[in-house]
Formats: C-alpha cells, structure tokens, sequence
C-alpha cells in the first residue's frame, strides 16, 4: 500500500533549503530504494510519499495532489514510462524524474518524449537526486512565475510599486504599510475606486518575508460566476464540458506568495463558502477532484464597497467577512490629502512620458491650483487617466474636469466658479503651453506641430491669431 510521511519542518526551514511547500511521490518496487529516497528527501521537503506500482500510486494521486514524482522505468504491472504517458495524457503537469538500472539511448529518448524532466541512472548518489530535484523545483517555479505574469499582463494593468505622498494622511497609511507586512496575517483593503487598493496590496508583499514568492492579483468582479472556482481552485479534466485536461488554480500559482482579490464582495455566496474553509484548513480542492493541496497563500481582499453594509443585505457571509478582517486598512480619498496631488502629478508626468514616447509636461501654477480646486471622485486614477490624456494631447485640459455639472468642488460656489475660471483661461493655457513647445524647438512649426498632435495649418492658424513668433 502507498504510504505518505510528513516532516514537520517548519516553512522557513524550507524555504532555505530552496524548496517550499513540495510534494514528492516515490514510486519503486524496491523497498530499500522507497527508504533510502524517503529518508533524503523528508528533510527537504513538506511531504513525501511511496508506492511499490503504478498502480498503487495512481489510488494515491486521485486523494493528493504531487508536485514531483520520482518514477522506476521497471515496475511490476504497468511499467513506469507507459504511465507517464497516461499521466500526461491525464493533464498532469508536475514534474517527472525517471530512474532506472537497465537503460539505453532509445530509452532515455522514450522516456523524455513520454514527459520526462530528468533521467537518472542507478545506483546514484544523494547529491545526484538532489540536483535533479532542485532543478525540477526550478524549472516549476519558473513556469508558475510565467503563468502568473501573463495572467497580470492579460488585465491590461501595470502597476507602479511606489507609494506617492507626503501628507499625514499618507504618512500614516505608509507606516501601517510596513507593520503589517512583517507578519503573516489576512488583510482587507478598503476604499473608493482609484484610492490604490492593489498599489498598498503590492507593497505589503513587496515589503514581506514572501517578497521572493509570487504576488498573484485576481478581479472577482471580471470572472464569470461559473469559472471562478475553477480559476482559483483548479479543476481536474472532465470536472464540466471543456475541461479536456486537469488545469492547477490561481491558489497554487500564488503558493510562497500572496493571492490578492479584488473586488472580493462580488464573490458568489456559495463560492465565499468555499474561500472560507481554504482560509481555516490552508487547503484547496480542485472542482471535481478528491485531492486536497495544502496551501501556503497570503491572502489580501479588497472591496470598494462596506462589507458591514453587505453583511447586513444578506449578500457576504459574516464569517468570511471576520476572516478577512484580520488586520482593515482604509485607503484615504484623494480629496482627503490634496497636498499629495504635486507629488502625484510629477510622478505620473515621470511614468508616462517614456512610456508614451512624448516630452514631459510643464505643468503652471496656474494649472495646479485648477487641480487642487477639483474634488477627484475618481481619486488617484482620475488623475492619472488625466495626465496621460494630457501627454498624449500635448496640453492638460482643466476644463474637461468641469464639463459635468456637480464633480467638483464640495460647494456649487467653488464648482462654478472653477468652471468659469477653466474655461475662461483655457486659450490662455493653450497659448502658453504651445509657446512653451515652440521654444523647446526653436521655433521649428513642423515639429513643434507633431509634438503637439495638430496640424502645421492649425498651429500656424493659433500663432497669426495670438501673434505669435
């Protein structure tokens, strides 16, 4: 019969051995080559198991999931390169090292078109297996750290670490940043939309013991209800029409790290179930699979919304909600610490302008105090999208802050006012900044019009009307 031993070897011994959280199956019909593998690797890694038979070891794998398997080629029954093809056929993508005592060039070839990692032949050395495996362990850490880069480009995001600020509102938000990194707990982030929820949950894992492990964010409202426990938890093949192969969940990618959900009160009733029990045992199981994978995931929620408010319509669990509210953060409205919109402005002008290929703004006093006045509803990523309109445009448009009646100033005084100062001095603005260009290019209207995205004609039209050089 298989038989499974664990190692009580704490997380952070692991990880210095350079193997975090690993499961490891042996498979040999000898039992004094079980032994001795079990006995090297047990120390190095959070679980490893036996079998005598491919058999033996496919019972084990339908109850527990197996990062690596360690693979006799002669086994009684079915022997071990004939299985691998079977696991690979069955969507089992963990790596695979075969050994064997009998070999030659046409099996070696076999075995690596089956699906092999590595291929070893006996009898070899403790330092032998061990490389093996730590450049299996590699190789895997490599694939997750692709898959969850592509799932970050594939939501059209990219995400500046850095905290701007230097407010006391922003000060103390920065200072509860770094406590809060240094331990281990569940954090909520809440705030309105633009605060920077996903920036702050950025920096508590850059800033963590778990900086080194992947930072994996997921939008709960962007998932559809009938695959997002597939995508956080995996699925094993047949587990529903199209599942034609065993696909690992965004909780395993993130295992080391920190798994950070978005918009987390758009999570489905049953499915915040679910998300409550991993969070209790640390252990997931794929839709449709009878495994259980431990897990070593950090979780960050976030929400624009009042969880208490959502507690109390009856649409997020009380429980689950307790259990993100480990450690609350509350991000701050930008409207709350407008000193910080200077800072902001530079930063994102900084960003920007290599990225979009055009020079830097120069942004007038006149200009910031139009800034200052507005009320940012959309908060940091309002301004944001305004800078980068503004660079792309060659000309920061105060006046499209004010085109809606009421987004403004807290008062309908200081909102009309703003308005009537926007547009009044809007062709002065205009005026200065194409003045600005001209002279940054001596002069030169060709250029000075491809900088400013208009026409020669256009830019020759404005300088005969305000008699301009």
């Amino acid at each position: 019969m298989p038989v499974t031993t664990n190692t009580p070897t704490s997380p952070t011994e692991k990880t210095t051995e350079g193997w975090p959280f690993w499961s490891v199956l042996v498979v040999d019909d000898e039992l004094g080559m079980r032994n001795f593998l079990v006995k090297t690797l047990v120390p190095r890694c959070q679980s490893v198991s036996s079998a005598s038979s491919a058999e033996e070891a496919a019972a084990l794998l339908r109850s527990h999931h197996v990062d690596l398997i360690i693979l006799d080629i002669s086994l009684p029954g079915q022997d071990g390169v004939s299985w691998l093809k079977e696991l690979r056929d069955q969507g089992f993508s963990g790596e695979v090292i075969l050994i064997t005592a009998f070999a030659d060039l046409d099996t070696a070839i076999e075995a690596l078109r089956a699906g092999a990692s590595d291929f070893i032949l006996k009898p070899f050395r403790v330092p032998q297996i061990l490389n093996a495996v730590k450049h299996c362990h590699e190789r895997s850490r490599l694939s997750r750290e692709n898959y969850v880069l592509k799932h970050t480009l594939s939501g059209g995001k990219s995400v500046n670490h850095q905290l701007i600020g230097h407010s006391p509102v922003m000060n103390a938000l920065m200072n509860t940043v770094h406590r809060v990194a240094a331990v281990n707990s569940t954090v909520l982030l809440q705030g309105e939309s633009g605060t920077g929820k996903e920036l702050v949950a950025r920096a508590l894992h850059d800033l963590s013991p778990r900086a080194q492990g992947p930072f994996v964010p997921v939008n709960c409202a962007s998932m559809s209800p009938e695959l997002i426990e597939s995508e956080l938890f995996g699925h094993a093949k047949g587990a529903f029409t199209g599942a034609t192969k065993a696909r690992d969940g965004l909780f395993y990618y993130a295992q080391g790290g920190t798994l950070f959900l978005d918009e987390v009160a758009e999570l489905p009733l049953p499915l915040q179930a679910t998300l409550l029990r991993t969070l209790e045992d640390l252990k997931i199981r794929p839709v449709g699979s009878e495994q259980l994978l431990p897990v070593n995931v950090r979780i960050i929620a976030a929400t624009n919304r009042s969880l208490k408010e959502e507690v109390a319509a009856g649409r997020f669990r009380k429980d689950l909600y307790y259990r993100l509210q480990v450690v609350e953060i509350t991000l701050p409205p930008l409207r709350e610490h407008k000193e910080d919109i200077p800072d902001l402005v530079q930063h994102f002008i900084a960003q920007l302008s290599p990225v979009l290929g055009v020079a830097p703004l120069a942004i007038s006093a006149t200009e910031l105090d139009y800034l200052l006045q507005y009320d940012w509803p959309g908060n940091a990523r309002e301004l944001h999208n305004l800078i980068e309109r503004s660079l792309i445009l060659g000309a920061l448009n105060v006046s499209a802050l004010y085109s809606v009646g009421g987004r403004g100033s807290t008062s309908a005084e200081s909102t009309a006012a703003a308005t009537e100062l926007a547009t009044t001095d809007l062709h002065t603005l205009e005026k200065q900044h194409i003045r600005t260009v001209l002279d940054s290019v001596q002069g030169d209207k060709t250029q000075a019009a491809q900088l400013l995205g208009i026409s020669r004609r256009t830019l020759e039209r404005r300088c005969a009307e305000w008699a301009l050089s």
